[in-house]
């Protein structure tokens, strides 16, 4: 693991080039996307990104829950945003997640993720998605870095 901390600040402003250059209309993470959940994720000082999420019913799966192509697009959505924070944009190559529990549709949710290894072209991330400070769901990926 090669991975170090970075200054939030620093952090940010990177999280918010990359994503304004890279996913302006970003269903995950944009504000500019109207059917999207502009998820406003934020670089801690560990080196994750972390953000919280109040859901509704137009993203139930199951009645009352949270659909889990919901969940595992912002656990993907939280990965990049991750790599954002670090100067790195990457494509999805590899995307795997655990539903651990059921998670509420209308109850608050906080994701994040960590970078693991950034020692290749093929970044490794986890992430988490809590909800009750419980593990909900996690998932591990695997990020080709973006060429322009």
């Amino acid at each position: 693991m090669k991975t170090t901390p970075v200054a939030s600040d620093i952090a940010q402003i990177r999280l918010v080039n990359n994503k304004t250059e890279a996913h302006p209309f970003c269903f995950v993470c944009s504000g500019s996307n109207p059917m999207g959940l502009a998820l406003r994720y934020e670089p801690q000082t560990d080196g994750s990104v972390s953000a919280k999420f109040l859901g509704h019913s137009a993203l139930e799966g199951y009645s009352g829950l949270l659909h889990g192509g919901v969940i595992a697009a912002m656990l993907d959505g939280a990965m990049t945003n991750c790599l954002f924070a670090h100067g790195i944009r990457g494509l999805t190559a590899e995307l795997k997640v655990r539903y651990h529990e059921s998670v509420a549709a209308s109850e608050e949710v906080f994701l994040q993720a960590w970078l693991d290894d950034d020692a290749h072209e093929l970044f490794q991330l986890r992430a988490e998605l809590k909800q009750g400070g419980a593990v909900k769901a996690s998932a591990t990926g695997k990020f080709m870095k973006q060429h322009e």
